[in-house]
């Protein structure tokens, strides 16, 4: 029997699942875990500048590659500075493990009042799917395997194990075979198939369909349907809506392709939803992005099909007329076999699709429009948003961080394949993104890895430029600099006719890349984006380009104002037309 302490043993059961980054901050109470990460390879350590990176990161290495990572934090600050990040992993439905450690057994649970005291788990309970504590050494393989087990199985989500400073380096003989159990053993590696009646219901709506619509979510990502959900998408000749989880579900060159991220995305997403006759929902929540003041944008009126691995998605926010609990590919698959027998041709003789990508070439006409103006002295934001697509390297990586700034990217930035472009739309945490960026290049180290940001945003997690620079990562963060909380600022003006404190004057984001020994470069034109890129790219190091632009409201502003409107007057009559 192998005597090990339980942060020994914590890292090989780690190690069972593939995990291949922890990320955190070396901690005192830490040290027994630390020991342990040092004596092998197989999980590599990343040590951050502040918690809330540690989560952020992790989350993007399942967005990024499907598998799960742990993030690390010491006991009371270290943990409650976790917690931040654990938002952005638990409303975008992305896996970790974190693991904090807390007061010894004899001071904790119930704490009894020593310095850095936090009831960890009562801190950690909304912000994941499950968590623990781990009271005794001997109990932590069974509890690590659950943590997964819950991590997951069904609506995918973080979970949590706080674990006690003399747990962690208690020393506890485990049973031989300890070590070698697979993760078949002790979780559902497969996911659910549909009920073969809810596929035939499914398969006869659609082949009576004059207007599908096709939603792909972030459930089409975790589960691998990309190539199914496009199948669908041929065979029933339906414009398809991927959600900002499901980017490059179908490609921005694609003839299903009418935009991406819902609202945001202009007036075909509208005009699709508002005209369609069928609605194949799969595996998506219906957040807010795709809602306007009357709620989801999939009414009562429509007959939806929604496919969701969670049933606590199934008729929440947006009712169906079919339900399939299952995973998506499994889903998808029997759906396009039920469809082979009779496939539907109504959608491909009417015109339909047609229809709605003339909506999407309008629109795309007037954003280039935009993108043309080259008044100074500072950028439009089209125009920024448009040089930096035109100038993406081949088989670049991209984050879309910030508030308003995402509107542009999510508009311009050309996409083929999922997990090549990241938005992070349900906890809308700002400064993510360089977190993000550096996970993804832990992932994909040969490949090209942007951040574009705006100025707010960098703000926030700018310190972990030298987070970047000490574990060799060149990711290059490219801000839309306007000086201002700029959307906050419209809103002041457009509400209450006032303007005050979203001033963001004088800050020199090149400079300060150089001070963290980066490369940065201030760019003004937006002919200097391409080659201001290329001298980011050949540095070697990670980069920072300081774009000056000014505020100008996207288009979907206004939808996104009547989506925040909810609740107001959603259960209003509607105004009388004229």
């Amino acid at each position: 029997m192998p005597r090990l302490t339980a942060a020994q043993a914590l890292v090989r059961l780690l190690a069972i699942e593939q995990v291949p980054f922890a990320f955190g901050i070396v901690g005192g109470k830490l040290a027994p875990l630390m020991h342990a990460l040092s004596q092998q390879e197989a999980v590599r350590f990343v040590g951050v500048r502040h918690e809330a990176t540690a989560p952020m990161m992790a989350a993007a290495v399942h967005a990024g590659s499907g598998r799960m990572a742990v993030a690390l934090g010491e006991m009371g600050p270290g943990g409650l500075n976790l917690a931040s990040g654990m938002g952005v992993a638990f409303n975008n439905n992305l896996p970790l493990l974190a693991i904090t450690t807390n007061q010894h057994r004899a001071a904790a649970y119930p704490h009894s009042g020593m310095f850095m005291d936090l009831d960890t788990q009562a801190v950690f309970a909304p912000l994941t799917r499950w968590n623990a504590v781990v009271h005794d050494p001997r109990r932590l393989p069974e509890l690590v395997r659950r943590a997964f087990r819950e991590a997951l199985s069904g609506r995918l989500g973080p979970v949590h194990l706080d674990i006690p400073q003399d747990v962690l380096s208690a020393a506890t003989d485990y049973p031989d075979d300890e070590f070698e159990l697979p993760p078949s053993r002790y979780r559902a590696v497969l996911g659910p198939r549909p009920a073969a009646e809810s596929v035939a219901q499914a398969a006869a709506l659609l082949r009576g369909a004059q207007r599908p619509l096709v939603v792909a979510g972030g459930g089409v990502v975790a589960s691998g349907a990309v190539e199914a959900l496009r199948a669908i998408a041929a065979r029933l000749g339906a414009p398809v809506v991927p959600t900002q989880m499901a980017l490059g579900v179908i490609a921005s060159d694609s003839p299903h392709f009418i935009g991406h991220g819902g609202l945001i995305a202009g007036e075909a997403i509208r005009c699709a939803f508002e005209q369609a006759d069928v609605v194949l929902s799969v595996g998506c929540r219906f957040s807010s992005w795709m809602w306007d003041a009357r709620g989801p944008f999939a009414r009562r009126s429509h007959r939806t099909i929604s496919i969701n691995i969670d049933p606590g998605a199934l008729g929440h926010p947006a009712l169906h007329e079919v339900a399939m609990q299952a995973d998506a590919r499994p889903a998808l698959e029997d759906l396009l076999a039920a469809l082979a027998t009779a496939p539907p041709t109504n959608a491909q003789a009417s015109g339909w699709l047609a229809g709605i990508r003339e909506l999407r070439a309008h629109y795309e006409e007037g954003l280039n429009a935009m993108a043309r103006d080259a008044s100074e002295p500072t950028m439009h934001p089209a125009a920024l948003a448009k040089a930096i697509a035109d100038a993406l390297p081949a088989g670049a990586l991209a984050v879309f961080d910030g508030g308003h700034t995402t509107f542009w990217s999510n508009d311009f930035t050309p996409v083929d394949a999922v997990r090549t472009r990241f938005h992070e739309p349900g906890m809308s945490h700002l400064g993510f993104g360089l977190p993000y960026a550096m996970s993804l290049q832990l992932q994909q180290p040969d490949k090209a890895v942007l951040n574009i940001t705006g100025d707010g945003s960098f703000g926030f997690t700018l310190n972990e430029l030298d987070t970047a620079r000490r574990a060799g990562l060149p990711v290059v963060s490219i801000i839309h600099n306007n000086a201002a909380w700029g959307i906050i600022r419209q809103g002041q003006k457009a509400q209450l006719g006032f303007e005050f404190a979203t001033g963001l004057e004088g800050t020199d984001y090149a400079a300060i890349a150089r001070g963290f020994g980066c490369f940065g470069e201030t760019v003004t034109r937006a002919d200097e984006v391409a080659p201001a890129l290329a001298r980011a790219l050949a540095s070697g190091l990670p980069s920072v380009l300081d774009c000056r632009t000014r505020f100008v409201p996207h288009p979907a502003a206004p939808a996104f104002g009547s989506m925040n409107r909810f609740g107001f007057e959603a259960f209003m009559p509607l105004p009388a037309p004229g």
